[in-house]
């Protein structure tokens, strides 16, 4: 009997051992039988990235498998099922790649539990954010044929550029890119800044501060040439109640040659005076261009102006009676009003030659029986151009009568005559 125990509890340790590692190694066999497998994917969200760093590499960002156990009660799993996750708030930015192990929670139903996902972890590259100073640079394109480009004036010689040390140790510089135009006219506007690298090339994600710039160029030819706009110049009025409505120049811009310092402190080129006194209608002129001494026009030097003239409109307020029409003698009438007030609009030199007495306010009582009526008001023709704009009182009211009959004459008896004496 002692040899028999002592059979059994020789080594103890390494029986009880193998017997729990027989024991695991069934349930494992059990559990992973009745498991069940989902190949949805599900992305892999990341967390808690610092506020200095920039997430420059995350792979792989799904999770394409995962064992898990789910009563049947659960039903259809799919990837709204689970969330997926990763915590960067321990990675070191400047610390190079890391592996970051990946956390995958049930979303929808709390019963499911999970046992095995893959992948486990994720590769993460974190770039910290720097900032840095570099030139402002244009860019002018190709420039036409025939062309003389000064030098560039800008609004600021630096920017500084912000993004993730590994992006923005590559710019060199920011441009801002113009174009040239055949006319020759001058740059003046504000441009965007873009980051490149010493290539030439947009760097990305790049913020650049300020974003853009005021860029100007003067542009020429060597033959000394500026193309400007031309300004019409006028003088005097137009006739009382007329006025200026528009002014076109024909070309609307010439090209003129001469001193560089002349032409440069020129914006615009005036034509010669035209006069607009006393106008009623439209002018069509050809105007000869007022320029320094040192300039001259390339061409005819001559434009077309075409300076169109409209009255001038207004209103005006009249006061006036009312008039009945239609009136008949065996009526009587009696109005709420004796007066209304009259507004004419139109061109403001007709009105002022408008006579009140040429025009009257009447009320139409020819059909209207016995009674209370509300009668509109009307103003007779008006001279050509003019309108009525409002009658107040648009309408009036009108009591008609009938006159009371006047009593008959009661006749009388003839006295008798006196009879002559005997």
């Amino acid at each position: 009997m002692k040899r028999i125990v002592a059979l059994v509890v020789h080594n103890w340790p390494l029986k009880l051992a193998a017997i729990g590692l027989a024991t695991l190694l069934y349930a494992g066999l059990v559990l992973s039988q009745s498991a069940q497998r989902s190949d949805a994917r599900v992305p892999i969200v990341p967390r808690n990235l610092p506020t200095d760093a920039y997430l420059a590499e995350f792979q792989p960002t799904e999770v394409t498998e995962i064992r898990y156990f789910a009563p049947a009660e659960v039903g259809r799993v799919t990837s709204a099922s689970f969330t997926a996750w990763v915590d960067l708030s321990t990675v070191d930015p400047a610390g190079g790649p890391a592996l970051v192990p990946v956390r995958v929670e049930p979303t929808t139903d709390t019963r499911i539990r999970i046992i095995d996902f893959q992948p486990s972890s994720v590769r993460v590259v974190l770039d910290p954010l720097i900032s840095r100073v570099v030139p402002v640079e244009v860019d002018r394109g190709e420039i036409p044929d025939g062309l003389q480009v000064g030098v560039a004036e800008l609004s600021a010689t630096k920017a500084t550029v912000s993004g993730p040390a590994s992006v923005v140790g590559r710019v060199v510089r920011t441009v801002a890119r113009v174009t040239i135009e055949p006319s020759g006219l001058d740059v003046d506007r504000e441009v965007r800044l873009v980051p490149v690298d010493a290539l030439g090339d947009v760097v990305s994600p790049v913020d650049v501060n300020p974003e853009t710039v005021q860029v100007k160029i003067r542009v020429g030819n060597p033959a000394k040439t500026r193309t400007l706009p031309v300004d019409a110049v006028m003088i005097g009025t137009p006739a009382s109640g007329f006025q200026v409505a528009s002014v076109t120049v024909e070309p609307t811009a010439v090209t003129v040659q001469g001193d560089v310092d002349a032409l440069a402190a020129l914006d615009r080129v005036d034509t010669d005076p035209i006069s607009v006194a006393g106008a009623r209608t439209d002018i069509l002129a050809t105007a000869s261009l007022s320029l320094p001494a040192d300039v001259d026009p390339l061409g005819s030097g001559e434009v077309q102006v075409t300076i169109v003239i409209t009255r001038v409109l207004g209103s005006r307020t009249f006061s006036a009676g009312i008039l009945l029409a239609g009136a008949r003698d065996d009526r009587t009438y009696a109005l709420s009003t004796d007066r209304v007030t009259v507004v004419i609009g139109g061109p403001v030199v007709e009105l002022d030659r408008l006579d009140p007495s040429s025009f009257s306010a009447t009320v139409d009582v020819a059909a209207l029986p016995p009674g209370s009526h509300k009668v509109p008001v009307q103003v007779g023709t008006l001279p050509a151009g003019l309108s009525v704009d409002s009658i107040r009182p648009s309408e009036i009211t009108v009591d008609v009568g009938v006159p009371a009959a006047s009593p008959s004459p009661v006749p009388t008896s003839p006295s008798p005559s006196p009879s002559p004496s005997p």
